[in-house]
């Protein structure tokens, strides 16, 4: 009998010691270096250009889980965490800090490190707003994408009026939380909308649901002949609830992104967004594998989307024009 429990005891711990070896080993690894995600739009909606910062990561053979840690963090237009959130990230020293399509995450991530690395997707000239030294020498911690709004601004009030002809009232919609780009995008509306004969009725600000449709309210009293929504993340998340309401109210509307137009949208010229992220998610890999931002030269947009849903249009009553649709880049039916 004392033979049979001596027997069990040491099989027992044999059995013990067995299992704690792969604990132990898990205990060794070292842990997968952690990238800080930030968008100002919600994750249920913007999946598709989460899906090309995936895509980017993966043409450097970095692997979600296997060789590298992604913390999303989706702002839904609540910019004022960003602070806590900075902060909280540079406590903890992730590898990198990625802000594609966001300018105030991306100028909040400057303020809070000038060591843990960032990869901007940056609507303007970074170098105007001291995120680097040079386009082709960025020279600092921070280095990515700038996607120009200017110029797409500019045009996309030209498609807009070669579209509906009849519009000349327009009414510009901001986000006053994204403040350098809501400031940017009036600049730009105000100064390109004479040179294409628009003029430019109103100016709404919304930084939340209830305000996006608040906007519309005040649009439905002033009657605009079109609307020009300016480019932000959270904005740009609200694309259903600004179909449904421009629906409604048979308003024309420009937007920043195909999938705006997807989702029932008139029309929207600018970046490819997917490609945007995509490039992000490149630059983000290469300094995992130990580029360095001050040597990775600021990479410029060269894709651009013109698309028109064509249902939207003929539900509005507007007749596209045979010269505007040959230019299109997507037609949705």
């Amino acid at each position: 009998m004392a033979i049979d429990v001596r027997r069990r005891q040491f099989i027992s711990a044999l059995g013990g010691a067995t299992l704690a070896w792969p604990l132990a080993a898990l205990a060794q690894q070292p842990a997968l270096p952690v990238v800080g995600f930030i968008f100002g739009g919600s994750a249920d909606v913007d999946s598709r250009w989460t899906a090309g910062f995936r895509k980017g990561l993966n043409e450097t053979g970095h692997v979600e889980g296997q060789n590298v840690t992604v913390e999303y963090h989706w702002l839904e237009g609540q910019y004022d965490r960003l602070p806590a959130l900075m902060a909280d990230l540079v406590r903890r020293q992730v590898a990198v800090i990625a802000t594609p399509g966001s300018n105030v995450a991306t100028l909040a991530a400057k303020a809070a490190t000038a060591t843990i690395p960032i990869v901007f997707g940056f609507a303007e000239n970074p170098v105007k707003f001291g995120l680097v030294d040079s386009l082709a020498r960025p020279g600092g911690n921070a280095t990515g994408i700038n996607f120009f709004l200017a110029e797409v601004v500019a045009k996309r009030l030209q498609l807009l009026h070669d579209l509906v002809p009849k519009a000349v009232r327009i009414a510009v919609l901001v986000n006053p939380g994204n403040a350098s780009a809501a400031k940017s995008a009036i600049r730009d509306v105000q100064e390109a909308a004479p040179a294409v004969g628009l003029q430019i009725q109103i100016i709404l600000n919304a930084t939340t649901i209830g305000e996006i449709d608040a906007a519309f309210a005040t649009l439905a009293r002033e009657h605009p002949d079109a609307l020009f929504v300016a480019p932000d993340g959270f904005l740009d998340s609200r694309r259903a609830q600004f179909a449904t309401l421009a629906a409604r109210q048979r308003i024309p509307t420009a937007y920043t992104t195909r999938d705006a137009v997807a989702a029932g949208g008139l029309m929207s010229y600018g970046t490819d967004v997917p490609e945007m992220f995509r490039q992000v998610g490149v630059y983000t890999g290469r300094i995992l594998k130990g580029a360095k931002p001050a040597e990775l030269p600021v990479l410029q947009s060269t894709k651009f989307e013109f698309v028109i849903n064509l249902k939207t249009a003929r539900a509005l009553g507007i007749e596209v024009p045979p010269g505007v649709l040959s230019i299109a880049d997507e037609v949705i039916e």
